[in-house]
């Protein structure tokens, strides 16, 4: 019997609890794009690629990505499913390459667990200095000290991953009391830099022909698509939401207002802070914005957001992992503990605190990239490749998925069909692109941010350990996955109501 779920064909068949509305997911979604980490941090590391033309790229990958956007809401119409990219690509274009989408979604979000983690820890020691505690015991605080950071951050990671473990709307109403926060200081911070900034405005800032290579253009792109990576994560919960379309609803919202936050936030940096000044100050960037426009408490409120931002987007970040690897494990495509679900909460328990526990030990991992702002640019750049892959092939699938249109109805297979393709072959291009131009810049192999092979190395390895287990789930365990569309549920997009 098809439940409506992936695997329709396995009896014991684990259920989500549904008890989302469109405002729950619109909190998911937007703590895992994480705007104020985004702006604070994610604008310093593009300016350094594309330099003064911060709102013509934002501008530029938010074109790209609406299409992808629209891609996930349509699929999500005809198939509902907590897996999404990793279902759809599956059915519509290949099991590999729909196993291929669900894991390189999973490693991607490790690695930024791990990154924001050190995030995280950085924002705490900034406050801890603000308020005047530099050292401990013989032990000096640096915010730029990855093995500082990275240990208290994962202290916070484990306080909402167990969290996390409760259930979806207990983090998503936490969520929302942090975004209010982080907003109304976003609003009210970048609103005043742009009145009283004393860089003059410039048309230019607009310009995506002025940047200056057309390598700076694709790495400011990836950059730029990985500010707004995490809409899709309302489409993870939903079959938690009590009506479907209300993921897609929470994932466009989510988008369009993470757009109009980045145009705010890249026009007021860059009103007030020179193009150097922007560039230089890497993962203490908003704070240092924010000394530039009062004086202390107030200062400080800014990275207060930034803090919250970043505590909000580690559990958002687990959150949706958790629930990929608990649809890829219903179709014995990863293992069956992924699936477990807990009596109480009606959660992914034990998957949450895999992905938590896995978060952490790469964080520990990075240590060997000495410098903060030299791991926040490696991480960077390679989930922005994988994502660039995962949002491309997801978009294919929609354009597979209703090519049909083409025959039957021109206006909608513009937006069904068209659109989508066009993103995935934009976002293709750059990602191959970029990923050439880190192989040509550099002759030997280093572990720093800076070396294009490193650079090249990480998603490179995250795609290929994908095939290794996908071939390990076909070959191994058998997974109906792989015989194409036995274990999706494209024809039957009702899903399971749990009892419990």
């Amino acid at each position: 019997m098809n439940d409506g779920t992936i695997g329709g064909d396995d009896p014991a068949r684990p259920g989500l609890r549904r008890s989302l509305g469109v405002l729950d997911g619109v909190a998911v979604a937007a703590s895992s794009t994480a705007a104020t980490t985004s702006i604070g941090i994610g604008l310093g590391v593009t300016a350094g690629v594309v330099g003064p033309h911060l709102p013509a790229i934002m501008l530029l990958a938010f074109l790209p990505v609406l299409g992808i956007a629209g891609a996930y809401s349509r699929l999500n119409r005809v198939e509902p499913n907590a897996g999404n990219g990793y279902v759809w690509v599956g059915r519509s274009l290949s099991p590999w390459l729909g196993f291929t989408v669900g894991w390189v979604n999973i490693v991607a979000s490790v690695a930024f667990l791990a990154y924001t983690t050190a995030v995280t820890g950085s924002t705490l020691l900034q406050l801890a200095g603000r308020a005047g505690l530099h050292r401990i015991g013989s032990l000096g605080l640096d915010p730029d000290s990855t093995a500082q950071t990275t240990a208290l951050g994962v202290v916070v990671l484990a306080a909402v991953t167990v969290t996390a473990v409760t259930g979806v709307r207990t983090a998503a109403r936490f969520q929302a009391w942090l975004l209010v926060f982080e907003y109304v200081v976003l609003l009210g911070f970048c609103g005043y830099g742009i009145v009283t900034g004393s860089h003059a405005f410039s048309l230019s800032w607009f310009d995506p022909f002025a940047i200056p290579s057309a390598t700076a253009l694709a790495q400011g792109l990836l950059l730029s698509v990985f500010c707004y990576w995490g809409f899709e994560a309302a489409f993870t919960v939903t079959e938690e939401v009590r009506d479907p379309r209300d993921a897609s609803r929470a994932g466009l919202i989510t988008l369009v207002t993470m757009l109009g936050l980045f145009l705010l936030g890249s026009v007021a940096f860059q009103r007030v802070l020179s193009a150097p000044e922007l560039a230089g100050h890497g993962a203490q960037g908003l704070a240092y914005y924010g000394d530039r426009l009062a004086d202390q408490p107030l200062a400080a409120l800014p990275l207060v957001a930034l803090m919250f931002s970043a505590v909000a987007s580690l559990q958002a970040g687990v959150i949706p992992t958790a629930r990929g690897a608990f649809a890829m494990s219903r179709d014995r495509t990863l293992g069956p503990v992924w699936a477990r679900l807990s009596a109480r909460y009606g959660t992914p328990a034990a998957g949450t605190l895999l992905i938590g526990a896995l978060a952490t030990g790469v964080a520990v991992l990075a240590l060997v990239i000495p410098r903060l702002a030299d791991m926040i640019m490696a991480t960077v750049n390679a989930v922005g490749i994988v994502v660039a892959l995962s949002y491309a092939l997801t978009a294919l699938a929609a354009a597979a998925r209703f090519r049909s249109l083409l025959r039957t109805d021109r206006r909608q297979a513009l937006r069904a069909v068209v659109l989508p393709a066009l993103a995935a072959l934009a976002l293709l291009g750059l990602g191959g692109y970029l990923g050439w131009s880190f192989y040509t810049s550099a002759d030997h192999f280093e572990i720093s941010a800076d070396n294009g092979w490193f650079l090249l190395l990480m998603p490179v390895v995250m795609i290929v350990s994908g095939l290794v287990v996908a071939g390990w789930a076909k070959w191994v365990r058998k997974s109906p996955y792989f015989r194409t569309g036995a274990g999706t549920d494209a024809d039957s997009p009702k899903l399971l109501t749990p009892t419990n």
